[in-house]
């Protein structure tokens, strides 16, 4: 029989493991933590519960079609998705409906509600000119740029916006200060600059907007949880606690990794690790790593997680508190490698649908503001400020004293992310798309020069978060039967 191993085992992992046992592959899956699940975690304390991670899920059937039917979870589409908050008093509720939030946006910032149906609708288009190549393709395989798909993208490539800025190009289509930053805004969700990175950003608010956001019932831990059932049911065997070493090749193939002084053979190798630290320790290239050192890297985050004594019904599960200065806090994230003084806040409340996650009177607060990849900043000072700084915002808008309220609290810094995540720098998604060429020099999904070894993850093609992830892993299944088509002939 065949073998895998899958160094890592984030959501890229977990996909993966499924998708080859399903292909008749004994896989071995190595992680260094005690726990599956990479960024998509959760915490535990004094009778609250906290996802750690992602919050939101869009394109469900990616997690769904791994799963049998019994193991599959219910999801909940929101009917708000977001509620904003910005410093002049302007609220916005940003609905699953797409009329009904052209409605909402309009009436409240005063703009017809056509500005926003528009711009939604190039933002699918794009979707439709990028996904099958983009997204759930490689473009680094000939065979696909060959495709007629392909040629349509090549001869609508002006539909793209790949040489404006998300930022430009919001603002020539929207106009309107606030609802600029609104869509603005999802250049974060792959940890780049608004003020940087392509307009084909804009396909996320496709993704959100006109197909929907979704939350597991039971929480985003759910994701993780049933991943990791389905692999065990399919054979898959995990060893926690063991991280590798080494990844050995010979002749220009793969041929197993080190665990400690252990040998592991494998015909199959794939790697769901941040591709810096793969070329960095688990198969050092100094090519290869000093090209990844000079893409600019993704931000990271600062998270509170507090329990909040009280129940706020003018927030809902997901909430953003602007800055009155969006590109000035991107010039400190980017340039200054330091967090604003006055941050866009991030409040994801899951007890707010899912009672169990906060005691009777209670509610659980995901607080989160973008920080940058840490570079050696001094963190205890930028988390004293920074948590000042976000209660003097929050109780300016909601207009309510809200330390008291706060009876347990923990913190995840940057560096904390790096080791707890693999994430060098803590940078969440690897490299940042900061740059027009940023989706062409992600790392590939497989190697031209060492035959079956392979790589999925937020860190490679097609990026981060959970789609983008469960993407990589469909891609490589696909490499990899075609690798074991060649072996049999």
């Amino acid at each position: 029989m065949v073998k895998a191993i899958i160094i890592g085992s984030g959501i890229g992992g977990l996909a993966t493991a499924i998708r080859l046992a399903r292909q008749g592959i004994s896989v071995d899956v190595y992680e260094s933590s005690e726990r599956a699940g990479g960024k998509i975690s959760e915490r535990n304390f004094d009778g609250f519960r906290f996802d750690t991670g992602p919050s939101l899920l869009t394109l469900p059937a990616l997690v769904l079609e791994l799963l049998d039917d019994d193991l599959q979870f219910p999801v909940k589409k929101l009917e708000i998705i977001t509620k904003y908050f910005y410093e002049d008093g302007t609220r916005l509720s940003a609905y699953n409906n797409v009329q009904e939030l052209a409605s909402e946006i309009g009436e409240k910032l005063q703009i017809p509600a056509s500005r926003v149906t528009n711009y939604l609708q190039k933002a699918s288009t794009v979707y439709d000119l990028t996904a099958d190549l983009f997204i759930f393709g490689s473009f680094h395989q000939l065979k696909n740029l060959l495709k007629f798909k392909t040629l349509k993208t090549l001869l609508n490539f002006r539909k793209l916006q790949a040489f404006s800025n998300l930022h430009d190009f919001n603002q020539h289509e929207l106009g309107e200060k606030r609802l600029v930053q609104l869509f603005d805004r999802y250049a974060t969700y792959n940890g780049s600059n608004p003020y940087k990175t392509p307009a084909t950003l804009s396909v996320i608010s496709h993704l959100e907007h006109n197909i929907g956001a979704f939350i597991p019932e039971e929480g985003m831990f759910k994701v993780t949880e049933s991943l990791m059932q389905q692999a065990v049911r399919l054979g898959v065997t995990f060893h926690f606690g063991q991280p590798v070493r080494k990844v050995e090749t010979v002749n220009d193939k793969a041929q197993g990794v080190w665990v400690d002084t252990v040998f592991v053979p494998a015909e199959i190798v794939v790697s769901d690790v941040d591709i810096h630290r793969f070329y960095s320790s688990l198969l050092p290239d100094s090519r290869r790593l000093a090209k990844i050192t000079k893409e600019e890297r993704s931000s990271s985050a600062l998270i509170f997680y507090w329990g909040m004594n009280g129940n706020f019904p003018e927030l809902d599960i997901h909430n953003i508190f602007f800055s009155a200065d969006y590109q000035e806090e991107f010039n400190h994230l980017f340039s200054m490698k330091d967090v604003f003084d006055d941050p866009t806040v991030y409040i994801y409340i899951s007890s707010k649908y899912r009672k169990l996650d906060a005691p009777e009177g209670f509610e659980n607060w995901f607080v989160m503001i973008n920080a940058p990849a840490d570079v050696g900043q001094n963190w205890d000072e930028i988390v004293e400020r920074s948590r000042r700084k976000i209660l003097e915002k929050l109780e300016r808008i909601l207009g309510k004293k809200l330390s008291k309220t706060i009876v347990n609290e923990e913190v995840l810094s940057p560096p904390e992310i790096a080791k707890q995540t693999g994430s060098v720098n803590g940078s969440i998604y690897g490299s940042s798309s900061n740059s027009r060429y940023a989706s062409f020099n992600r790392h590939a999904n497989f190697r031209r020069d060492i035959s079956g070894l392979y790589f999925v993850g937020g860190s490679v093609h097609p990026g981060g978060g959970i789609p983008l992830c469960l993407s990589s892993a469909r891609i490589v299944d696909g490499l990899v039967k075609e690798q074991l088509l060649k072996i049999k002939k």
